[in-house]
């Protein structure tokens, strides 16, 4: 059956095992040139890894450290190295169309700020108008808000306003139509540009105000053999990882985990196919065979996904086993208290006693993980529903919580 995001937990699972919960990714920066008087006298080559996490505060911080390590004039080039990961090309608006939403972010090598801009609304009453700021604000981003302030309840506050965003000829945004005064400050992500041409604005962004300058352009390419290493970053450990992928269910993230296992498996460029061998190797070592599994990219956004609801159940079964079980059950959601789980079984005797994933796509409706019930003992629970009314089991799935912590 199509298990929808729940994949995420086979994905997440081998990577706690063959990483190790203190995997961290690694993004280098080289200089292809000397460094003189803070002036460097050539390209600037940032190299990644596949970092999932390369946040836009994070990468603020791989900036400063440059600045501190004595560089601030490049005379040459920001070059890109994304060679890590070959995952073929990407289309956005293939899944459902929708090109603009974070969740169709395609993965990469030097993955910033998960290739979105966060567009937030605030409204100022004095004026009847809407202040829209952006973070990051790739340079040169033109923000352009005529939003009228309204009152009314809240309600789905962005079937009201009207966004259009051109990234051809220049970038830029323009928000119309009313945003209701009730809902305070609001949050609106998008990913815009493509993964070379985000970077190199949000570098745009950042290095002027960090006080630094910018001679050449923005473009692709891999670090010379005689470049020399100004800085290493570091990601967060893949035990904190882990429960940014499950608990909020963010496929980018998934994507660039799942490729990661390939190329560690198979040494890069990263690509799917390895990705695929290196999880059937890691089930056949734990004497698991699951013909039936298929995985596309490691996230579960795929019509093409497959696997058992039995043989999920076992391999959660085996997870409890493993040495790292802890990290892996604490990355899913807790029923009634976060994640994709928060609002579900509040005030019910099952509210913080089952960590569950959740999986949904249309025609399609998944859970598991685990429930401790009444009695003390905790049970591996798996339903999957692929139809075309799978949007109506919530109650059912909700249901077999509460009777399973039951007991």
């Amino acid at each position: 059956m199509n298990p929808a995001s729940v994949m995420k937990l086979v994905t997440t699972l081998a990577g706690l095992e063959l990483l190790g919960p203190a995997y961290r990714w690694k993004t280098e920066a080289y200089m292809d040139g000397p460094l003189r008087d803070g002036v460097l006298e050539g390209n600037l080559i940032l190299k990644g890894y596949g970092d999932p996490k390369l946040t836009f505060e994070h990468f603020w911080l791989l900036l400063r450290a440059l600045r501190d390590r004595g560089l601030r004039e490049v005379r040459g080039d920001l070059v890109l190295d994304r060679s890590y990961f070959e995952a073929g090309p990407h289309d956005p608006s293939r899944f459902d169309a929708e090109p603009l939403r974070p969740y169709n972010v395609g993965p990469d090598a030097l993955l910033v700020s998960f290739k979105s801009v966060s567009f937030q609304f605030v409204p100022e009453p004095e004026r009847g108008a809407v202040l829209v700021l952006a973070q990051p604000r790739p340079e040169p981003l033109e923000i352009v808000s005529v939003l009228r302030l309204s009152g009314g309840p809240c309600g789905e506050w962005r079937d009201k306003v009207r966004a259009e965003f051109q990234t051809t000829s220049k970038l830029r945004a323009l928000f119309t139509g009313e945003f209701p005064a009730n809902c305070g400050e609001r949050n609106w992500n998008v990913a815009l540009l493509s993964h070379p041409e985000f970077v190199g604005g949000v570098f745009r962004q950042l290095w002027p105000e960090l006080g630094g300058t910018l001679s050449g352009t923005v473009r692709d390419g891999t670090v010379p053999a005689d470049a020399k290493l100004l800085y290493m970053h570091e990601s967060p450990p893949l035990g904190e990882i882990v429960r940014d992928i499950n608990k909020f269910s963010n496929n980018v993230m998934a994507r660039q985990l799942y490729l990661t296992l390939g190329a560690e498996a198979s040494r890069a460029p990263a690509r799917y196919g390895k990705s695929l061998a290196a999880v059937r190797a890691w089930l056949a070592q734990k004497g698991l065979e699951f013909p039936e599994l298929v995985i596309e990219n490691g996230s579960g956004l795929s019509r093409q996904d497959r696997i058992s609801a039995q043989h999920l159940a076992v391999l959660l079964a085996e997870a409890f086993r493993s040495p790292v079980m802890p990290e892996f059950a604490a990355s899913m959601p807790l029923t009634a208290v976060d994640g994709t789980m928060r609002r579900r079984l509040k005030g019910e005797p099952v509210a913080g006693h089952a960590h569950i994933k959740t999986g949904t796509l249309a025609d399609v409706r998944a859970l598991a993980g685990y429930i401790l019930d009444r009695n003390g003992h905790r049970h591996v629970v798996v339903m999957i529903v692929n139809h075309p009314n799978a949007h109506q089991a919530q109650a059912a799935m909700d249901a077999l919580l509460r009777w399973v912590h039951g007991g």
